[in-house]
């Protein structure tokens, strides 16, 4: 894994879709990115930033609630399949790693165990259906139309701390 760090976030405005998805149906939520993105450019907006994966509740045996879509500039109403959202401000432990999007589970689990080691407590609570994340995401910094070797994809992970 590369160098851990803990760093501030700004509050960030942002649109996606949510779905609910199995672990094994989480690939195919990187398509719907398309539909974000058009919603966006038929209102006139762009994107503040790149894409992302916000996940709010994990069950990683039964199913995930994830928000796949863009940081915006100014506060934005969604509507149809489109929600609007903020990422919260505060302290993130940060990892950014290049390679394939496969590797992502190795890397999560050593943020995870940094932070142990660290003595860092995550903005999580334990729900009946899983953990509730404050703000976890995965920052995909790649545009695969430009880069289609998987090995080079560079992406961001970046887990909200408690406090």
């Amino acid at each position: 894994m590369a160098a851990a760090e803990i760093m501030t976030r700004a509050e960030q405005p942002y649109v996606a879709v949510r779905a609910t998805v199995a672990m094994d149906e989480l690939g195919g939520l990187g398509a719907r990115l398309g539909e974000v993105a058009g919603w966006l450019g038929a209102r006139g907006l762009a994107p503040a930033g790149p894409p992302f994966f916000r996940y709010n509740v994990i069950d990683m045996m039964r199913e995930l609630e994830v928000d796949a879509g863009f940081p915006v500039a100014t506060a934005a109403e969604g509507g149809g399949e489109i929600v609007a959202g903020v990422l919260p401000a505060g302290r993130y432990a940060t990892v950014t790693h290049t390679g394939h999007p496969s590797e992502l589970l190795n890397v999560t689990r050593e943020l995870l165990e940094w932070a142990a080691t660290q003595g860092l407590k995550w903005d999580m609570t334990q729900t009946g259906r899983g953990e509730r994340w404050g703000c976890r995401l995965e920052t995909y910094f790649t545009n695969p139309a430009e880069e289609p070797d998987m090995s080079k994809w560079v992406t961001q992970l970046a887990f909200r701390l408690a406090g």
